[in-house]
């Protein structure tokens, strides 16, 4: 090894799901949302295409125009809402920010995979609280001392939503350290524990455009908590990288928020078609939580998930496979259009009888 190696940060980083560039593949993947984003959004682009002025510059550092159409849509103040590069640009200013007391932050043993990435990046100690049998979290595994508390909710990959009241008791057993609930999911089928911001100063509410709202090649994130925390994670946002939001993503992710009728709607038959395959992957013998996310997270008896996955790969079906302790038997596939579900469930029939 030479000197300076001695010198580099080494972590073993996140993979992210695949993203094959063949026009013609089911996507089922990443998660992300089978329809387009709200129609307003294309016509914010091509108003600020046509504002070359605009773009030469730098964009508000404050991006105030995508946290007041946030705060507004939820009823808050602006100082209340943070916005980054995704929900992960988020997350991470927060890791940066609020987990710095030697103590190890606690988070679900199977979870979003990039927490524990971030807690090696950072130098941050962590301990991993195991699921229960039903891929379930555990409040009383929270209780105890700790550096701060971090989950998914819905979580991820399973799919499994912890109820408003349990969220509430983890917050409520952990008022010295910073509470993040990561609901990247949550406009699915879940409630929100927004409204505990106002009760509790210790609390973090993270979301994502890139699910429900379509907009996962923007890139944008939010975080709402009370002031304090706010201006903490800015002041961190500020001495790392002023500049995080283009100007198109601020012009999207505005209109995108604006348009609350297209949102509740996309959402909702992206719900419907999630628990309609629900009924049709059970009668092939797939087994799963009740999922309140957009995808499912499944397992059958008798067809090793590894293998399932090859051969939906090789019909250019793209489903997520953790080669993983725990979960290696599952395969999480996102809900897609009612058409590419039953390209897929066509497939599954024809699979489990050869």
């Amino acid at each position: 090894m030479k000197a300076w190696e001695a010198n580099i940060r080494k972590v073993i980083p996140y993979v992210p799901g695949e993203q094959p560039k063949d026009a013609d593949i089911i996507k089922l993947n990443t998660n992300e949302n089978p329809y387009p984003p709200a129609p307003g959004v294309a016509e914010a682009i091509r108003k600020l295409a046509g504002q070359p002025q605009v773009l030469r510059k730098y964009p508000d550092p404050s991006a105030d125009v995508l946290v007041s159409a946030i705060a507004r849509y939820y009823h808050l103040q602006k100082e209340q809402v943070f916005v980054g590069v995704g929900s992960d640009d988020v997350l991470a200013m927060c890791f940066l920010t609020f987990f710095n007391s030697g103590k190890p932050i606690l988070f679900p043993d199977i979870t979003y995979s990039f927490y524990d990435v971030w807690a090696d990046l950072f130098r941050i100690p962590y301990e991993c609280r195991p699921l229960d049998a039903q891929f379930r979290i555990v409040k009383e595994d929270y209780y105890k001392e700790n550096g701060g508390v971090i989950f998914p909710n819905p979580n991820a990959p399973t799919g499994e939503l912890l109820p408003l009241s349990q969220v509430e008791d983890i917050i409520a057993h952990n008022p010295q350290v910073i509470v993040i609930v990561d609901e990247a999911y949550i406009d699915f089928g879940g409630t929100t524990a927004l409204p505990l911001i106002e009760k509790y100063d210790n609390l973090l509410v993270v979301q994502t455009f890139s699910k429900s709202r379509s907009l996962a090649g923007m890139r944008i994130g939010y975080a709402m908590g009370n002031p304090a925390l706010i201006q903490y994670l800015n002041d961190v946002k500020y001495s790392f990288n002023s500049y995080t939001m283009n100007q198109a993503a601020l012009a999207a992710g505005a209109a995108a928020v604006e348009d609350d009728a297209y949102f509740q709607m996309t959402r909702e038959r992206i719900i419907r078609t999630r628990e309609r395959v629900k009924g049709e992957l059970s009668g092939l013998g797939f087994e799963f939580g009740d999922s309140k996310s957009n995808f499912l997270f499944v397992t059958h008896e008798s067809c090793p998930a590894e293998e399932l996955f090859q051969a939906l790969k090789k019909a250019k079906i793209y489903v997520r496979y953790f080669k993983k302790p725990r979960i290696d038997n599952y395969l999480r596939i996102t809900i897609g259009t009612d058409q590419e579900m039953d390209a897929l469930l066509d497939f599954l029939r024809s699979y489990l009888v050869s």
